[in-house]
């Protein structure tokens, strides 16, 4: 449980301090000054900041400083991300300096720019693993790729088939049937389909645990041909060049930014017409439990986790909800369209009554996972406390 709570810290610390840095440097970009850029979150430990004289001072703990030239650059006692305090972002300068003071387009490039830097840290982070090898499926694998460690996995078990029957599961590894081993996943389905009715001896390595299932495939309606009622792939490590690799990262990126967009579509479509969320939504405790799971894995998948969540986050932040940073480019929009912007008062209500609901929300979905993982959130929870 100490692996995940310390991978799950580190991940979680990644993600936020990219999408902090984003808004800092664009900010700075811009011209706009940065009060605090601070690794962690208050209350502050020390931070250093060049004073109104052109020398480096230190201040310490949560004293205020009056005389910084630039940016207090700080460390904090819960390190979890970052944050940056920009002037002006509230309304409350209005010198040159200041957020509020930037024309509409270079305020919403700033409020932006922690989605965007989110996205390129997946980008790194992808390209890394194709430096290192990326467990991929193989089945529009580049013909730049060098494959290892190949696989026939499963993607889907379909309810009540042969296979959910015998207890197999999503990401199983189907190492023999009948002591045979397969070259690829056509020569598996082939030899299964000729043997529908027997049944066969399945090996099948879930994690570190090898299991061994008899399961006689039948006739599927859904493929037409004999089965057990999975969806398979052929997977391996795939790596690239290293120049290669950085072209390939970029190109997944931008094909799982894709899928993960299409998936929030279908669920918040779901919402919309009363179908419900039809998908598992994950809160903090959810994702702690799966980060522990992918960081016994290794750190290759580790590196591919979270680069999924920096997609993500990226995404959430830019759904245009109060509070978040979608949400505060909306306004900017609605203040273009106008020729004015919305008053400041009604704006914070706005801000902070979404702030309420996104709360509820996180705790609705803590409280599924508490019930879902509920053995798995004791055990850590055991550990935290002593």
């Amino acid at each position: 449980m100490l692996l995940t709570i310390i991978t799950f810290v580190i991940v979680l610390s990644v993600l936020v301090f990219a999408h902090e840095l984003g808004h800092f440097m664009v900010a700075r970009k811009f011209g706009v000054k940065a009060e605090e850029f601070g690794f962690g979150f208050p209350p502050r430990i020390f931070g250093v900041y060049r004073s109104k004289e052109g020398k480096w001072k230190k201040v310490m703990g949560a004293a205020a400083v009056e005389d910084a030239q630039g940016t207090v650059y700080s460390i904090n006692w819960i390190p979890l991300g970052g944050f940056v305090k920009i002037k002006g972002e509230n309304g409350d300068s209005d010198d040159p300096d200041s957020f509020i003071n930037k024309k509409i387009w270079k305020r919403a490039f700033i409020l932006s720019a922690g989605v965007l830097m989110n996205i390129v840290l997946a980008a790194i982070l992808i390209s890394a693993g194709f430096m290192i090898g990326l467990p991929q499926s193989l089945d529009n694998v580049d013909s730049h790729a060098r494959v290892s460690d190949r696989k026939i996995q499963v993607l889907e078990v379909i309810p009540d088939s042969p296979a959910a029957k015998a207890g197999v599961a999503a990401g199983d590894t189907i190492v023999s049937i009948d002591d045979k081993t397969f070259p690829d996943y056509q020569e598996l389905q082939k030899y299964v389909d000729q043997n529908t009715g027997k049944v066969l001896d399945y090996q099948v390595d879930r994690g570190q645990q090898r299991l061994d299932l008899k399961i006689a495939p039948q006739f599927m309606k859904e493929s037409g041909r004999g089965g057990i009622g999975v969806a398979i792939t052929e997977t391996g490590i795939v790596r690239y060049s290293f120049f290669y690799s950085l072209w390939a990262g970029i190109k997944e990126t931008a094909i799982l930014t894709w899928f993960i967009l299409t998936a929030f579509y279908q669920l918040l479509k779901g919402l919309f017409v009363g179908h419900g969320v039809s998908a598992d939504l994950a809160g903090p405790v959810g994702i702690a439990v799966l980060t522990g799971q992918v960081a016994r894995m290794g750190i290759i998948y580790v590196l591919q986790f979270t680069a999924m969540l920096s997609i993500n986050l990226a995404i959430i932040n830019f759904i245009p909800f109060p509070a978040l940073d979608g949400g505060r480019v909306l306004f900017l929009v609605i203040e273009k369209v106008k020729g004015a912007p919305v008053k400041r008062e009604l704006e914070a209500i706005i801000h902070n009554i979404g702030f309420a609901l996104l709360m509820i929300l996180v705790l609705i979905v803590t409280f599924r996972d508490v019930a879902r993982f509920g053995d798995k959130f004791r055990m850590l929870w055991e550990r935290i406390i002593g």
